[in-house]
């Protein structure tokens, strides 16, 4: 009981507090902005986060350049003329080469029409 009194003291509570509440909601602590995955909703290449490319060259940052302006994107293209630099581009085409979302066509009902036109019912011809 006196470990429990010295606890909730140093929380700034007296003993009267405690007993009236008997919850944790004082000594709970913001759990949302730690972790695991905090910025989840960052999406590379918009206004607020837009890509850091590095280039070697200023004809390829002209090129880099035009393919962000094609993908409606926002970079921050630098040019990186050291003797053994190198292009890192690598988000950009990470971007640029993602699949687009794979949609199937729907099945027919078992008693509509068949696909293939045979005029018989999809149960009886093709299902």
């Amino acid at each position: 009981m006196v470990a429990a009194c010295l606890f909730y003291s140093s929380l700034g509570y007296d003993m009267a507090d405690k007993e009236f509440f008997k919850g944790r909601e004082a000594i709970r602590f913001n759990h949302v902005k730690c972790g695991y995955g905090t910025r989840g909703s960052v999406k590379a290449g918009t206004k607020k986060y837009p890509l850091a490319l590095i280039v070697t060259s200023d004809a390829r940052k002209l090129e880099v350049e035009a393919l962000v302006a094609e993908a409606q994107l926002y970079a921050e293209v630098s040019i990186d003329s050291s003797e053994g630099a190198v292009e890192s581009i690598l988000e950009l085409s990470a971007i640029l080469n993602q699949k687009g979302t794979v949609k199937f066509d729907k099945v027919p009902a078992r008693n509509e029409p068949c696909v293939c036109g045979s005029g018989k019912k999809y149960k009886k011809c093709c299902g």
